[in-house]
């Protein structure tokens, strides 16, 4: 249970909370997709709906450096949706996916605070 807490506070730590943007679309949608995931469950399947909803419009407006950090983010979205709230299958995605969705992550979150001019709560 312990490493499904962690992992949902990974996602929510990439999105945290934002301010004030200056990026265009992509940031723009940046604050939309913190909204979606603001207080996470990751046993919520309607919010990880939500949560995939927002990084799908992210991963196609993402600058070219970040596609692939928003397909991480995407992937896991699917696979803790196809979890469908399971403690056991959320804890194997944590230990399976982790490190990649913390890096991933940690890139979006220096973009943000970069690029974006967002403070991303923790980074």
């Amino acid at each position: 249970m312990r490493k499904v807490a962690a992992l949902a506070a990974v996602v929510t730590l990439s999105v945290g909370t934002l301010t004030a943007c200056s990026g265009g679309d992509y940031c723009s949608e940046l604050q939309n997709y913190a909204e979606a995931v603001k207080g996470l469950d990751i046993k919520d399947t309607a919010a990880v709906d939500k949560l995939r909803t927002e990084a799908k419009k992210l991963s196609k407006s993402a600058p070219d450096d970040l596609k692939d950090d928003w397909k991480t983010v995407l992937d896991y979205a699917d696979k803790a949706k196809d979890a469908g709230g399971d403690t056991t299958k959320l804890t194997e995605l944590a230990k399976n996916d982790g490190q990649k969705i913390a890096a991933a992550s940690t890139a979006i979150a220096k973009q943000a605070k970069d690029t974006c001019k967002v403070n991303i709560e923790g980074n």
